[in-house]
């Protein structure tokens, strides 16, 4: 971790304030999920490397998107840690995103003792993943779903293939009933766009109680029961909410990763034809996509404790200062035109609160797109127009669908 410099945050007056003109950007707005890239090269000609934006209606916050800033912030725990609930008192409960953001027992919502007692938890369970049988795992979930649309000719490569693959994987991981992990699908869907979103989360809660309880009465050998079985000695609602945080990841962020990745393949030459032509490897195509349009565009979300000045902007105690990985990582103090082999992106998050998960990720992306590609490798894309649709919403980059069409092929050997 860098080490911090204590004379580049100086504290702010009592009567501090941001020195910012003009509105801020809605993030929540489809407009901007049609074409983040150019509001944020907008963004960064207008304020530098820290924008004003909104969250949802009524909802400001800071936007970083100047990578050596995001560095600095993100190395900066204590006057940048990540406890929400001083800010979260007065927001309204109905709020679309509080239920996203609010102030949960686990690591990436705390602080100090707490977050090395969830940190080490979440760390040790996910590390027990034995590796070396995931592709055989994936490759077992993957046939049957491409065995359900390969003769027809045409498919929806998220509905069809992405969701349900990464939801049956992360039902394997965690040792979770097909039932009971498609009311937490539902949930997280509801929860990660804003609509619907407390019923979401009321939704998830009651889903990881169930599983919660199974894996007592019924411990195996998945992340259920290493987190049960670890000596941090988990209470309930703190299970609850370490389990929910794998299903967030596990399937509304891993399937938007192997679905952004296919785009890029199916209608990037640089990597189609390399890619099926066997010059370039899946692992190059996934990190082009963390780099350019991470699943999780906007978050790594902190809370100053005090006002605080940063590249010569006070910031307000308590308001939300998350990184737009997306924005840094093109930042052009820093962007290379060539990425191979580049993983300096900020996609995994730095520092103390950088995903654990990152081996696993990788290796459940590259074998699910390789399935497909290996089945099917003459899709094409049947893009309404051309163009992609992505869904609205601050913090992630998802498609709302990925049409293709192929020659219809017999099915696969299982």
């Amino acid at each position: 971790m860098a080490q911090r410099n204590p004379a580049r945050f100086p504290p702010a007056p009592p009567n501090a304030h941001r020195a910012r003109t003009g509105d801020p950007v809605p993030l929540y707005a489809p407009e901007f999920a049609a074409d983040p890239h150019r509001a944020y090269h907008e963004m960064r000609a207008r304020w530098g490397s820290l924008a004003p934006v909104e969250l949802a209606p009524g909802v400001p916050a800071t936007l970083v998107i100047g990578y050596s800033t995001a560095l600095r912030v993100l190395n900066d725990p204590e006057r940048f840690p990540a406890d929400p609930r001083t800010w979260q008192r007065d927001v309204p409960a109905d709020c679309p995103v509080l239920p996203i953001m609010e102030w949960r027992p686990t690591a990436s919502r705390n602080t100090g003792a707490d977050f090395q007692r969830y940190r080490q938890a979440i760390t040790v369970s996910i590390g027990a993943v034995d590796l070396h049988p995931l592709h055989t795992t994936v490759e077992q979930a993957a046939i049957p779903l491409i065995n359900t649309f390969c003769e027809t000719g045409a498919a929806d490569l998220i509905g069809q293939y992405a969701f349900p693959l990464t939801f049956a994987l992360v039902n394997a991981l965690l040792g979770c009933p097909a039932e009971i992990g498609q009311r937490v699908a539902t949930g997280m869907a509801a929860l990660v766009e804003g609509i619907d979103a407390e019923q979401g989360n009321q939704m998830i809660s009651a889903a990881m109680l169930e599983l919660v309880a199974l894996k007592r009465a019924e411990p195996g050998n998945d992340i259920t029961s290493q987190l049960l079985r670890h000596p941090a000695a988990l209470d309930e609602a703190e299970m609850v909410h370490q389990v929910a945080g794998h299903y967030g990841a596990g399937i509304e962020f891993q399937q938007n990763l192997i679905a952004n990745t296919l785009l890029l393949i199916l209608t990037d030459d640089r990597f189609g034809g390399s890619v099926l032509g066997g010059s370039l490897s899946t692992l190059d195509a996934l990190d082009e996509v963390l780099f350019n349009d991470p699943p999780l565009a906007n978050f790594l979300i902190t809370y100053p404790r005090h006002p605080v000045l940063v590249d010569d902007v006070w910031l307000p105690a308590h308001q939300p200062v998350l990184v737009s990985m997306a924005a840094c990582n093109n930042d052009p103090a820093v962007h290379a035109a060539d990425h191979l082999g580049n993983r300096s992106h900020l996609a995994w998050g730095i520092g103390q609160h950088a995903c654990p998960a990152q081996p696993l990720s990788y290796l459940i992306a590259q074998s699910a797109i390789d399935q497909l590609l290996d089945a099917l490798p003459e899709m094409e894309p049947a893009l309404p127009d051309g163009v992609p649709t992505w869904r609205p919403g601050p913090f992630h980059r998802a498609l709302a669908e990925l049409p293709v069409t192929f020659t219809p092929m017999t099915k696969l050997n299982i």
